[in-house]
């Protein structure tokens, strides 16, 4: 579900203008034009049998993507929407600040071989990133890969996934739309001819090998993920399989290149956020077999080498995580040895570079950086500016440079150039963002949840904030697959907070945010416990005078879609809107479609009678009520997701529609190209969050601090 652990990409940071000297009134209702209600969606019940249980559904006939009906049907819904969306008044006056300060110039992690910089780049009039090479800090950029001129409407994206060691050869990904799949391309840098292409899939896994002889790749086959080595030049169909047989659909696996080419590492996770990893080394200069480090333990285990040690972070008998080092020359397990104990803080990840052991650990939520020798010797540690999120220390072992970032809610994200010898860092890339950083503020709090178990949250927002219940807040969290929610900035957020918005971030039971036990206490059987804490963090809000129910707003996508889905059909009356994008929320029928085997390991399946009984009490499509008033919503997907099945939004929103008793609009925003997993173009974003911001807005009757004396009513 969530990106990093499907694809273990490193997204292009993505920098947003927020900054609004012209500010618009959202307080009335849009003008009437076009469609003035909803399509009319045909009931056509198809009845299941669980264990017993009868479950009917009316919608069923919208899970077929590609039906004539169902397209009609999606033409319709977009029809309704942008009639009521597109006549917002001030809409058009926030578009044009917002695409004014979304096109800046920005600029991805540098990855460094051989003196030379491999990054994304995009200039502030470009829809897309394209790939640069850097030769030396001080050389010109030199572009590579511009995936601009490869499709008409800018929906086509480019993603480096290895450089060679003399860095003359880099394989790249080519990714359309929001798709998973991707293209991969193997190029000669000084040539700029192609040496290879491979076929459209899911890949999780392309390095090549230090004398470009040929690569070693992991593609998600019919039969399940497979790692294969491929000789350059080859047709891939004479690839040879060379680890993955008998692992099914419902298995990743990963892997990886050791640094200076020796090892290939192999990991295979039992779903995401998987409780269950196995971990495997191959020898490439002797040709070695395949050796099992570990495949029988139930505990997660990631692996980095140097020289001839094989470093495991693992969760093995420590919830919050340690470092184990494993000598590959005598790899039994009584030979390991703990090089950092668990901790009170989470490691959340262990980087070598410079000859360094770099550790970024969280503790209650708040990010630490620190450095030490390969003894467990601290050495020293790298501080946030401010209350945020510091990155890992991404580098090389043989190379003293390396690069971190931070960003936080009001802080857009710097990357920084640390030199691991002498603790010296300059900025390596800075947006020109025109936003006032001082203007706000950001905090922690901590409320109980239903059982009493203590919440930590982020609030951001204008200095000066009145708690007098009045302020229009945006709730978001997420809640799931052992991920940390931790302070980012976006554009909606920030914009949010300069129309005078309370922004909040609830760190939910079922992420990582304490470790492995957090993680569970909000999985499977406990999944409730993650929509309690989030309700808790509503009814806190109001509670203490920051908002009311008409002026809060709630959020999230993917997995933070179920969590908004459960929130609404759970306690209707807390919300005055509702943004749900990209969700699950059919919980009986999910694991049917398309990747969803990767998190039955975190829901659970309706296909098991003990789990139905609790994937049913809570699944947002089963729990929608005839007559409720339901708050607005505004549903988000796209036909390009091929993560999470856009039939859920479909089937959703035509439920909550023929259902809904209040007068508060149910729509849907369906999109034709986009995906789940990024490459959306500038200009589509500037629409998108334009959509997004007016509708929550209108809703929240929102008026800015520039003209809310004057126009209030």
């Amino acid at each position: 579900m969530h990106s990093a652990v499907i694809l273990r990409m490193i997204s292009l940071p993505l920098f947003f203008a927020l900054f609004l000297p012209t500010l618009a009134v959202f307080a009335q209702a849009p003008r009437e034009t076009g469609a003035t209600t909803p399509p009319q969606t045909p009931v056509r019940a198809v009845v299941d049998d669980y264990f017993g249980h009868k479950v009917t559904d009316n919608y069923r006939w919208l899970e077929d993507q590609n039906s004539p009906e169902t397209r009609a049907w999606i033409d319709a819904e977009n029809a309704y929407t942008d009639s009521l969306l597109s006549k917002v008044p001030g809409r058009e006056a926030l578009k044009q600040q917002l695409a004014g300060f979304l096109k800046v110039d920005a600029m991805s992690f540098p990855r460094v071989r051989n003196g030379r910089y491999f990054f994304n780049k995009r200039r502030a009039s470009e829809d897309q990133a394209a790939l640069y090479m850097r030769n030396g800090i001080s050389g010109q950029d030199e572009l590579l890969v511009d995936p601009l001129p490869m499709s008409p409407t800018h929906t086509t994206s480019v993603r480096l996934a290895d450089i060679t060691l003399d860095g003359k050869v880099i394989a790249y990904y080519i990714q359309q739309g929001g798709e998973d799949e991707v293209t991969p391309h193997i190029l000669d840098v000084d040539t700029k001819k192609e040496l290879d292409k491979f076929p459209r899939a899911r890949y999780f896994g392309l390095a090549v090998l230090p004398d470009k002889s040929g690569a070693y790749i992991t593609r998600v086959t019919a039969e399940g993920p497979r790692v294969f080595f491929h000789k350059m030049g080859t047709d891939t169909a004479s690839d040879t399989e060379i680890f993955g047989k008998g692992y099914g659909p419902d298995k990743l696996i990963f892997s990886s290149i050791s640094e200076d080419g020796h090892y290939l590492v192999i990991e295979v996770a039992y779903g995401s956020a998987a409780t269950k990893t196995e971990l495997y080394v191959k020898d490439l200069v002797k040709n070695g077999p395949v050796v099992t480090i570990v495949n029988d333990i139930e505990a997660t285990f990631s692996g980095e080498i140097i020289g001839d040690k094989l470093y495991i972070r693992t969760n093995w008998k420590a919830p919050k995580y340690r470092l184990m080092e494993v000598d590959l020359k005598d790899p039994a397990r009584e030979k390991w040895r703990e090089l950092m104990p668990q901790s009170d803080a989470v490691l959340e990840e262990a980087s070598f570079v410079g000859g360094r052991m770099a550790l970024l650990t969280t503790k209650d939520v708040i990010s630490h950086l620190k450095i030490y020798d390969l003894n467990g010797k601290f050495l020293s540690e790298i501080s946030p500016p401010a209350l945020g999120s510091l990155s890992g220390l991404g580098g090389w072992w043989d190379n003293k440079e390396a690069f971190f970032s931070f960003h936080s809610f009001h802080v857009p994200a710097t990357i920084y150039r640390y030199d691991i010898a002498t603790g010296k860092k300059t900025i390596w890339f800075q947006a020109n963002v025109p936003i006032q950083t001082d203007q706000y503020d950001v905090k922690q709090v901590w409320y109980p949840s239903k059982d009493g178990t203590k919440i930590p949250m982020f609030l951001a927002y204008a200095k000066g904030l009145k708690l007098d219940g009045s302020n229009p807040t945006l709730l978001t969290g997420y809640g799931g697959f052992n991920a940390a929610s931790t302070p980012d900035f976006s554009a909606l957020a920030a914009s949010w907070m300069a129309h005078g918005g309370v922004y909040a971030l609830a760190n939910l039971r079922g992420g990582g945010e304490f470790g492995e036990d957090w993680h569970h206490a909000g999985m499977l059987e406990k999944k409730q416990n993650v929509f309690d804490d989030f309700i808790a963090a509503a009814e806190w809000l109001i509670q203490n005078k920051y908002t009311r129910p008409e002026r809060l707003a709630i959020r999230g996508g993917s997995n933070g879609g179920l969590l908004v889905g459960a929130a609404v059909t759970q306690r209707p009356e807390l919300f005055g809107a509702v943004e749900c994008r990209f969700p699950l929320l059919d919980m009986l029928r999910y694991q049917n479609f398309l990747v969803a085997r990767y998190w039955v390991p975190e829901y659970g399946s309706s296909e098991d009678a003990r789990q139905f009984d609790y994937i049913y009490a809570y699944s947002p499509y089963h729990h929608v009520k005839a007559g409720e008033k339901y708050p607005a919503v505004l549903f988000v997907t796209g036909d390009a997701d091929t993560r999470v099945a856009p039939l859920h939004a479909r089937k959703m929103a035509a439920l909550m529609q023929a259902s809904t008793g209040s007068d508060k609009p149910v729509l849907l925003h369906y999109d034709t190209k986009a995906g789940h997993s990024g490459g959306t173009p500038v200009g589509k974003m500037v629409d998108d969050l334009t959509d997004e911001l007016s509708f929550l807005m209108w809703q929240l009757k929102m008026t800015t601090p520039s003209v809310q004396t004057a126009t209030a009513k």
